[in-house]
C-alpha cells in the first residue's frame, strides 16, 4: 500500500481549512452547487467543509460530485491507515493483547481503500458508457463496493479493544475511523443522486 505523500497530506488538512477559511466573497458557481448536493447527505456540514476544495474544478454535475466525494474518502481511508499501521506496529514491538484487534481493524480499512479504489475507476467508466444494460451494471459495481466500504468502516469500530484499554489512542483510532465512515456515507448519498438521475434504484442506504 502507498505512503502518505506530501500533496495528499496537504489534502487531508482541506477538511480542516474550510472550517475557518472566512467567507469573503459570493460562492462560485461550483461551491453553490456543491453546497446544495451535500445538504442530501447525512452530514452535510462535513461533506461541504470537504468537497470545498474542489470548488475552482467547475464541478456542475452529479457525477463530478459523487467522484470529488469518493476521491475525499479514499484519501481519509489512506490517512487513516496510515496512522493504524503506526499503532499496530508499536503494539506488535510491545507483544501487547490489542496488536490482534487493531490488525483486525487495520484488515477492514485495507478492504475499504481497495473497494473505493474500485468504485472509483468505475465512475470514471461511467462517462465512456451509453445508457443501457452495461451502465446500470457499473453502477450496481460502484454501490456494492461503497457500500462495503461503509460496513468496513463499522466493522473495523467493532474490532477496536472495549473497555479503558488504548483509552488515548483508541480515541485518536476510533476518531480517524469514524471520519472515514462520515465520508464514505456521503459519497454514497451523493452516488445515489447521480444514479437516481438515470432512474436507477438504490438497494442501500447511507
Amino acid at each position: 500500500m502507498a505512503k502518505l505523500s506530501l500533496p495528499l497530506l496537504l489534502f487531508s488538512l482541506i477538511c480542516i481549512s474550510t472550517l475557518v477559511a472566512p467567507a469573503l466573497a459570493r460562492p462560485s458557481p461550483s461551491q453553490a452547487y456543491i453546497e446544495r448536493s451535500c445538504h442530501g447527505t447525512l452530514y452535510p456540514k462535513l461533506c461541504i467543509q470537504c468537497l470545498s476544495g474542489y470548488a475552482n474544478d467547475s464541478i456542475e454535475s452529479p457525477q463530478q460530485v459523487a467522484q470529488a466525494a469518493l476521491t475525499v474518502s479514499l484519501y481519509k481511508a489512506l490517512y487513516t491507515r496510515a496512522y493504524m499501521v503506526k499503532v499496530a506496529k508499536d503494539l506488535e514491538v510491545m507483544k501487547a493483547q490489542d496488536y490482534q484487534p487493531v490488525k483486525d481493524c487495520l484488515d477492514q480499512i485495507d478492504n475499504g481503500i481497495d473497494q473505493l479504489t474500485q468504485s472509483i475507476r468505475e465512475l470514471r467508466r461511467l462517462g465512456q458508457e451509453n445508457v443501457g444494460d452495461n451502465f446500470y451494471w457499473h453502477i450496481s459495481n460502484v454501490e456494492s463496493w461503497v457500500s462495503a466500504a461503509l460496513t468496513d468502516a463499522t466493522t473495523c469500530l467493532d474490532e477496536l479493544p472495549p473497555g479503558n484499554r488504548m483509552s488515548k489512542t483508541k480515541a485518536v483510532l476510533k476518531g480517524k475511523v469514524l471520519n472515514m465512515a462520515m465520508t464514505t456515507s456521503n459519497a454514497l448519498a451523493l452516488f445515489h443522486r447521480f444514479a437516481a438521475t438515470y432512474g436507477a434504484r438504490v438497494t442501500t442506504k447511507p
